[in-house]
């Protein structure tokens, strides 16, 4: 699986692991922050959070066009400085009204930071496989390097979980998750009866005896502080990832060079006529404009499906459900996985050996642990934000298997084909979502009285998190692949930014579900994910000789 990689990719990928990890930090908690903090209602929270993704996934147009002035490379080293900024900004307590303008302009940072660094790395991973020797391998490449991206992103949840436990209990305090919400109700006036003793009763558990005003107060301010250093842990993963990328920048250094620079150096570089150019063109706007609906389904993950976490999902596990809240279990699991392709891959004895030997080392200390741990768990809504990362870490040799077996077999589908099955693959996930919310009361009527509160069990989040991770696999690396091989040389940071347009156009339409998210029955509300996707995968198909022409 590793084997036969440029040098460039591993440092390329684990300079993006860091920067992806810090990211993911803050994405876990930022709504959660939001609310906490400013009391934003559903539908505020959704704008903010939907309008700061797109405009992150938008700024890599504009980074892609300046590097193919300047250079990748600079604009990548420009991005982590302008990155680190934002987080250190966003990191600092403050009150609520002066937080709102460094928070907006913490995100500002943040998005533009993000858009000089992201696409354009990527487009130096597909230089690296414009050589002839590696062509093949393109595919196998962007797999390996969304793994690497979600290694980060599966860290970040318990990062962020553990700085919130570790804040509040310097104040004698813990997360609960209702309590934010019926806080701004009291101080606002706005609380009801019924949710009046609600709060008397969490306000008894944390064990606080003052008046219920300073409670409410107190909490809100500690949990907000909580999340700032939450933010802070992003500044630390930007330095590591600055020192990966600068201390192995001569493994990849032949492939920061853009058109402009290829031809001053007298590099030879693709030739297209201007209706070829045209065509590619073409072929990959179709392509943008499926995908934005897909990410408007998949990050739902940090806005509805947080609330369903927090709001209608059990908060406490039991049994073998225990194990995939625990990120040291998961990392364990993944090395036993790996393990076992290890087995199955080596060609010698002693590899075989080895790789056996750490499979069932990793089980052993996994089962240990699961001995150890207590029989009930309490869980917090961000930690279901681990699921997708592991899976796609644990799923991506699986895949890279089943598509070698078919590539052998002259039947691999084409990048274009696997989008298409991604789209449909997605409205299952969402099915049994949908499943799942069967019978359970509307967020308005939970919210007017929090006695209606019935919560699910946390395996319907978790199996449809598995699901859109097959989803994700077939669409997101394949995607990326694809523009790097089909766009323009001259063009190709603005086509990677393109991608990450229909990526912030998506994001940003992750906000009309949660402008749902009130009265609507919760199976409706999936529903509409559910019809997007599968229309989205049948537009697919229905170009898909046009795209297989360039592919």
């Amino acid at each position: 699986m590793l084997q036969g990689q440029p040098k460039g990719l591993y440092a390329l990928a684990l300079a993006n692991t860091g920067e992806r990890f810090g990211y993911y930090t803050m994405l876990a908690i930022f709504t959660l922050f939001l609310q906490a903090k400013f009391g934003y209602t559903a539908a505020e929270t959704s704008t903010i959070f939907a309008s700061f993704l797109a405009f992150v996934y938008f700024m890599p147009l504009i980074g892609g066009m300046m590097a193919d002035k300047f250079g990748y490379g600079k604009m990548v080293t420009s991005g982590i400085i302008i990155m680190f900024i934002g987080y250190l900004l966003l990191a600092i307590p403050t009150d609520a009204a002066s937080g709102k303008i460094l928070m907006f302009g913490s995100l500002a940072l943040i998005a533009c930071g993000t858009g000089l660094f992201k696409g354009n790395l990527q487009v130096m991973v597909g230089n690296l496989y414009d050589a002839p020797e590696y062509r093949s391998k393109r595919d196998q490449a962007f797999s390996l390097f969304y793994m690497a991206i979600n290694i980060g992103a599966m860290y970040a949840p318990t990062a962020a979980t553990k700085m919130t436990d570790w804040m509040l209990g310097k104040y004698n305090l813990f997360y609960e998750s209702q309590i934010p919400a019926l806080a701004h109700q009291f101080l606002n006036g706005t609380i009801s009866a019924e949710n009046k003793e609600a709060l008397a009763a969490l306000q008894s558990a944390q064990g606080f005896t003052g008046d219920t005003a300073t409670f409410c107060s107190t909490y809100i301010e500690k949990l907000s502080e909580a999340y700032n250093y939450g933010f802070g842990v992003a500044c630390i993963s930007l330095i590591i990832s600055m020192a990966i990328y600068m201390g192995f920048r001569s493994t990849f250094k032949h492939a920061d060079v853009n058109t402009k620079q290829a031809q001053a150096s007298h590099v030879p570089q693709e030739e297209l006529s201007p209706a070829e150019t045209k065509q590619r063109i073409i072929a990959l706007l179709l392509v943008f404009a499926v995908v934005l609906f897909f990410w408007m389904a998949f990050h739902q993950n940090g806005l509805t499906m947080t609330f369903f976490a927090r709001d209608y999902t059990a908060n406490q596990v039991t049994g073998l459900d225990r194990i995939g809240f625990d990120v040291i279990n998961l990392t364990l699991l993944a090395i036993a996985v790996y393990g076992g392709f290890a087995i199955a891959q080596s060609t010698t004895s002693k590899g075989k050996t080895i790789a056996g030997i750490v499979t069932v080392a990793a089980l052993a200390v996994l089962g240990i642990k699961y001995m150890a741990m207590p029989e009930t768990l309490t869980i917090l809504p961000q930690t279901f934000q681990q699921f997708n990362p592991f899976f796609v870490v644990v799923l991506t040799p699986v895949s890279l298997a089943i598509f070698g077996y078919l590539a052998n077999k002259k039947k691999e589908p084409s990048a274009p084909r696997k989008i298409g099955l991604g789209m449909m693959i997605a409205a299952c996930g969402f099915l049994i979502l949908a499943i799942g919310s069967m019978g359970l009361p509307t967020p308005d009527a939970l919210a007017a009285d929090s006695k209606l509160q019935v919560l699910v069990s946390p395996n319907w989040l978790i199996s449809t998190y598995l699901v859109l991770t097959f989803a994700e696999l077939l669409l997101s690396p394949m995607g990326i692949s694809f523009v790097s091989k089909v766009a323009p040389p001259k063009y190709k940071g603005m086509m990677m930014g393109g991608w990450f347009v229909a990526t912030a156009i998506g994001n940003y339409l992750v906000a009309i579900i949660g402008y749902l998210w009130g009265g609507m029955e919760l199976w409706m509300v999936w529903s509409v994910l559910i019809v997007l996707c599968l229309l989205s995968a049948l537009f697919m198909f229905s170009i898909m000789k046009k795209l297989d022409k360039v592919a």
